[in-house]
């Protein structure tokens, strides 16, 4: 019963993992954030690897499940640094979050609720030609607290996943224990007299 639970409550939370990420996969997408979607797109192959050994009790899915979402949350209080330009880190840096292919930008900035965009005209003489100068103003909420919420949101799913992960492979593993112990006494019972034939082959010797 408690294994079955486990399992439903961590079938669950992979759900909404999947949810999550893919939504954010979207507007990641959106904002050539190369990165963010390299990183994302790993994530939900993994969970869905977990979500598999969940329903499936493949154990050692659920463990590699368990073991990337470590990796996951570092990557996340990572994201949460960036965008708060915690220590030497800049938000506006394009090497980490593009490995500047393109121009670092989260979609968020122009589409954050209540922003306003203005054409900046004319550009400042320094502004590359194949890009938009813009002002932007009455953001309700500035983009990188929006990013700040998804990668917080990702932690707190993640670290649910992580304990249900090792509850899991802990009920697994003692249900495949107590099977094992009971073919045990299956290999060692009682075994009933087996039947002995009665007919006894005598050898024949032939005269010349």
């Amino acid at each position: 019963m408690g294994c079955c639970s486990g399992r439903c409550t961590l079938a669950f939370i992979c759900g909404m993992q999947l949810i999550s990420i893919l939504e954010r996969q979207i507007f990641d997408f959106l904002g050539y954030q190369w990165a963010p979607i390299l990183t994302n797109f790993i994530h939900i192959i993994t969970v869905i690897l977990g979500l598999f050994g969940t329903v499936q009790f493949r154990p050692r899915y659920v463990t590699g499940y368990a073991v990337w979402l470590v990796l996951w949350v570092a990557w996340n209080v990572f994201i949460i640094c960036f965008y708060l330009e915690v220590g030497d880190l800049s938000k506006d840096t394009d090497l980490i979050m593009t490995f500047n292919i393109s121009m670092h930008r989260s979609w968020w900035m122009e589409n954050g609720p209540g922003c306003r965009v203005t054409p900046v005209t004319p550009p400042p003489s320094w502004a590359p030609e194949d890009h938009r100068y813009i002002s932007i103003a009455g953001c309700l909420l500035e983009y990188q607290f929006v990013e700040v919420a998804h990668s917080s949101l990702q932690i707190i799913l993640a670290l649910a996943g992580f304990i249900y992960a090792c509850y899991v492979v802990k009920l697994i593993s003692e249900e495949e224990d107590s099977f094992d112990f009971i073919g045990g006494f299956d290999s060692y019972g009682y075994q009933g007299p087996q039947k002995t034939s009665h007919l006894q082959l005598q050898p024949m010797y032939m005269s010349k």
